[in-house]
């Protein structure tokens, strides 16, 4: 089996970080200008990107004058995109559009405040090869409660590494193992939702329509596997922290002020 641990260099590669920021999200309206430890969330995230030594640039994609003002405010890059996006992929692919020099885009979510450099570099590193198209990251999950989480999507892979599929089902099923020793029989891995896209790439995939299996389990990448293109993974045993609702942001501030980061 491909060692889909290793880092490739990817210094003949320009390669830009792009953070889709939007101000109305229906669970966390204004998520990115929320306060965490006296910096915005779409700061910190910006200046996690940064530390990335693969990305020759870094922007914020927002449609919203208010996060364009925070942007300026300390010091950050920002694009208009048009407010229609159903996607942070739709909104790369604005980015890509009016800053084609680029060969490679990786989108980094707006809510990982404390996104890990390395995960960054090492999902660049899978452009490296260049028949990969679209990469992502994966986890090894160790939990039984994650397998059966539906907010946390699954993934199995093939020899090389390749998506196969993604469900918020746990995959593959276990015949003849009692659910509770599931995670004892086969190594699941959860989905770790940045991506990577070769520029071409990212503009044919964002002119697909919806397909039977994105509705179905509402997954974007199912769309790309289900219309033939196939999606690299590498495997992280980093974990992210995700700020999706108002609880989540007081669950970290509280950890925050417990240890007193700066």
């Amino acid at each position: 089996m491909k060692d889909i641990n290793s880092v490739s260099p990817t210094t003949d590669l320009k390669i830009i970080g792009i953070i889709p920021a939007r101000y109305a999200s229906t669970r966390f309206p204004g998520k990115p200008l929320v306060d965490i430890a006296g910096k915005s969330m779409i700061q910190r995230v910006y200046e996690q990107a940064l530390k990335s030594k693969s990305l020759t640039k870094v922007v914020i994609a927002t449609d919203d004058q208010r996060i364009a003002d925070e942007v300026e405010k300390f010091g950050g890059e920002f694009v208009f995109t048009a407010p229609h996006h159903q996607s942070g992929t739709d909104r790369c692919a604005e980015v890509i559009e009016q800053l084609p020099e680029f060969d490679i885009v990786i989108n980094i979510q707006g809510d990982e405040p404390f996104i890990e450099p390395a995960q960054i570099d090492l999902l660049a590193s899978c452009f490296a090869e260049e028949k990969v198209e679209l990469a992502t990251l994966i986890k090894p999950i160790q939990s039984q409660e994650s397998i059966y989480n539906p907010n946390s999507p699954k993934v199995v892979i093939d020899v090389n590494g390749r998506a196969m599929y993604f469900s918020r089902s746990p995959i593959p099923f276990i015949r003849g193992g009692e659910p509770g020793v599931w995670a004892e029989k086969h190594q699941f891995y959860k989905h770790i939702g940045i991506y990577g896209y070769r520029k071409e790439s990212l503009k044919a995939i964002t002119k697909l329509p919806q397909s039977s299996l994105e509705i179905a389990e509402s997954l974007e990448q199912l769309r790309w596997i289900e219309n033939g293109f196939y999606i690299q993974t590498k495997v992280t045993d980093l974990e992210t922290v995700a700020i999706d609702t108002p609880e989540d942001l007081l669950k970290l501030n509280k950890l925050l002020e417990a240890l007193k980061l700066d």
